[in-house]
């Protein structure tokens, strides 16, 4: 046999062998779950994590108000958004990437969403995020970007209704740069603003206004926000730097406007900003490359100038590097799994990016689709039905197909987490008992309880299990057991194309250009 003929033949063997090891992970995980229900559930929770006064249709009735005097320090009006987990901290970057999410998969997936009953749910959640960016964003070079802070907050295990810890705020502004959390801010406002553009115009130019001169802030005074708010480098640290958010800002801004001085930023900056050079293997609250070089993607059979493609080629196979490495399709750096199949990346918190990778391979699965593409890998073409099947294997896992049949999605099916890390889930609720709970009472009585949580935080998605796929359900073990309102937007958008007709994709891929 020739020599080419042999090479041929053992790159065909080595595909098919891999195609093969993807066949055979799936058919333990076959199996489906309500996934319109873990869509309701999902937006639950987000009701869950509310700060400020409550609206008269509030559905998680253990919840109350809290922090109703957030700000007034400062004499400034920072009453709403979200606390982003178990503690009653309010962190600007990681809440502001949970409203961006979000958007994201309503764009994307409004009519599965609709369709399920739950689009008025939906832009209830981002326009609860939304409203307390446009408070924190005071002047255009000024916007506030945490209250309280983790040390003092975590002296205490207190219901939010209660908090005595301190609701200091602080800010970034022109001599105190936060180009990262300026960027996602931006980023959050400008994605909005495409969902809220026919619904209430208004609006959505008032989030435009506000996104563009965030970006221009966060752009003109280049600086990590951790280095000008100290407080928040041991719980959101800027690791990956603002870079990526800007860049990432700028996409959403071009996307939300079709300003050409947008997407030549996005162009002109892809090297020097890392766009185009960095290959990474993880989408986060932190590190935004992945979703930059995914939208990029989406953005190359659009354009027609052959320099343009160039760069956006290059985006791509930053992106396709990405989408591979969770395929374990890269000859090197693919993301771990566990025994079970999980993807893993670190010990804290792990479920987040099994959340943003599925996100990502629903949303590029149905791309290819629509374009007639394949995924293209260092071990052979991928199609969309294939990146798509491995999503829903994730989410499947997240459900109860996993060796120890637990839904880490807290509420959905019969065996959920019961000891959540979260201290209004692990306290009698307000409603319940409006005496005051203090500090250490709250330790003393609630978090070193066995019992399970008297409040069960619906659609919750959890830290989840460790690299062997054990988990311990212990209110202590907040590695595991804490929840994160990031988590679980990632998979708003993916439990909706679940649930929905697989015969929308094309529609969606035109509705998410059209709309933008």
């Amino acid at each position: 046999m020739k020599k080419g003929k042999v090479e041929k033949k053992i790159r065909c063997l080595t595909l098919c062998f891999a195609f093969l090891s993807i066949i055979t992970f799936f058919l333990p995980f076959c199996e489906s779950f309500n996934y319109g229900h873990a869509l309701s559930q999902s937006l639950l929770y987000l009701e869950s994590q509310r700060s400020g006064r409550l609206p008269y249709n509030q559905r998680v009735t253990w919840r109350h108000h809290s922090a109703l005097t957030d700000g007034l320090e400062q004499g400034v009006d920072l009453v709403g958004g979200y606390y982003d987990a178990g503690d009653n901290v309010k962190f600007g970057l990681p809440m502001a990437f949970t409203v961006t999410l979000l958007s994201w998969g309503v764009i994307q997936y409004g009519e599965q969403i609709a369709g399920a009953g739950e689009y008025a749910h939906a832009l209830e959640a981002i326009k609860w995020g939304t409203d307390y960016f446009i408070k924190a964003h005071t002047q255009p070079n000024v916007l506030w970007v945490e209250v309280g802070d983790g040390d003092t907050d975590h002296y205490c295990w207190q219901r939010p209704e209660d908090m005595t810890t301190s609701r200091r705020a602080y800010k970034i502004d022109a001599d105190h740069p936060g180009s990262d959390v300026a960027g996602e801010t931006a980023a959050a406002l400008a994605a909005a603003s495409i969902l809220f553009r026919r619904t209430n115009p208004h609006y959505s130019e008032l989030l435009l206004h506000h996104a563009e001169q965030l970006f221009e802030f966060g752009d003109r005074f280049k600086g990590k926000y951790d280095e000008s708010v100290g407080v928040a480098k041991g719980y959101y640290g800027s690791v990956s730097g603002y870079m990526d958010e800007l860049l990432w800002a700028a996409i959403w801004l071009y996307r939300a406007t079709q300003k050409e001085e947008y997407f030549k930023y996005f162009l002109d900056k892809a090297y020097d900003f890392g766009g185009t050079t960095w290959a990474i293997t993880e989408f986060s609250w932190d590190v935004k490359y992945a979703g930059v070089q995914t939208i990029a993607s989406m953005l190359l059979m659009e354009e027609k100038q052959e320099k343009r493609q160039v760069i956006l080629k290059q985006y791509r196979s930053k992106a396709e590097h990405y989408l591979c490495g969770c395929l374990n399709l890269n000859n090197v750096s693919n993301v771990h799994r566990t025994p079970g199949g999980l993807l893993y990346v670190r010990q804290w918190n792990n479920m987040q990016y099994v959340a943003t990778a599925s996100f990502l391979l629903t949303v590029y699965s149905d791309h290819l689709l629509a374009t007639d593409q394949k995924l293209h890998c260092e071990k052979g073409d991928v199609g969309p039905h294939e990146l798509f099947a491995f999503a829903k294997s994730q989410v499947d896992y997240i459900l109860g197909s996993n060796p120890m049949g637990m839904s880490y999605l807290v509420g959905f099916g019969s065996n959920f987490p019961q000891r959540v890390h979260h201290r209004g889930a692990s306290i009698e609720s307000y409603r319940g008992n409006k005496g005051f709970i203090g500090c250490t009472q709250g330790y003393d009585n609630w978090y070193g309880r066995s019992e399970p949580n008297p409040n069960v935080l619906v659609g919750a998605l959890v830290g989840g299990p460790d690299i062997k796929d054990r988990f311990k359900d212990d209110r202590r073990n907040y590695i595991q057991t804490e929840a994160c309102t990031y988590n679980t937007a990632a998979l708003v958008g993916v439990f909706a194309r679940l649930n929905g007709s697989h015969n929308h994709v094309y529609k969606n891929e035109k509705s998410f250009i059209a709309s933008s």
